[in-house]
């Protein structure tokens, strides 16, 4: 995919995995046809695999699911630096290093969200940040492959996009498939400390 395809498919990707609400319902065409402009294979399969669900599902049932799923289910958590610090101090740090990445971009966030949220990486790069994007993605590769195992577990639609974005980053090296490997057997580091100077997680998250 040239840089252009990977914008495409990761504005879409920023689209599907924020709450299901008038930004996906009604931007619904707008999508397909990006979608469909994208180069055949994995990455728009899933997508427009994601975009026939939604199609076929209301409003309200899109959004249940999705609470259901990224608000109460942690081992769902869309927050990638959790996997790697869990709610330790380093993982203050790490969330650090997507405020700059944003920060640079232009791109600011509503107060209280934090800036690790895969949505939030993927709408990075739609912004034209696609290398630091992509490299935040690719340093937490481990994790997302362990939030796709879980939505996959839970037959979850969503397991699909997780797995679309995962297709547009490099193939993956053998010490990162071992380190998702290792993630999902040991879960992340359970030190229950703060993160200044970001709140934690919202219960349940």
């Amino acid at each position: 995919m040239n840089d252009g395809d990977l914008r495409s498919a990761h504005m879409v990707a920023s689209v599907l995995l924020g709450y299901p609400d008038e930004r996906l319902y009604g931007s619904r065409q707008v999508l397909v046809e990006a979608v469909a402009a994208l180069p055949s294979g994995e990455v728009r399969d899933r997508l427009s695999a994601f975009l026939g669900h939604a199609a076929g599902t209301s409003e309200a049932d899109l959004a249940a699911h999705y609470v259901a799923t990224f608000d109460l289910k942690r081992r769902c958590c869309p927050y990638l630096t959790y996997y790697a610090y869990g709610d330790t101090r380093k993982r203050g740090a790490a969330l650090l290093r997507f405020k700059h990445a944003l920060h640079t971009a232009g791109f600011e966030l509503a107060d209280g969200e934090l800036p690790d949220h895969l949505a939030v990486v993927c709408e990075l790069s739609a912004r034209g940040a696609v290398r630091p994007a992509r490299r935040l993605m690719t340093e937490h590769r481990a994790g997302m492959e362990v939030l796709r195992a879980a939505l996959e577990d839970e037959r979850s639609p969503y397991a699909g996009v997780v797995a679309a974005v995962l297709a547009t980053l490099p193939p993956a090296r053998a010490r990162e498939r071992e380190a998702a490997l290792r993630l999902a057997e040991e879960g992340p580091p359970a030190e229950a400390v703060g993160l200044e100077p970001y709140a934690t997680m919202e219960a349940g998250r």
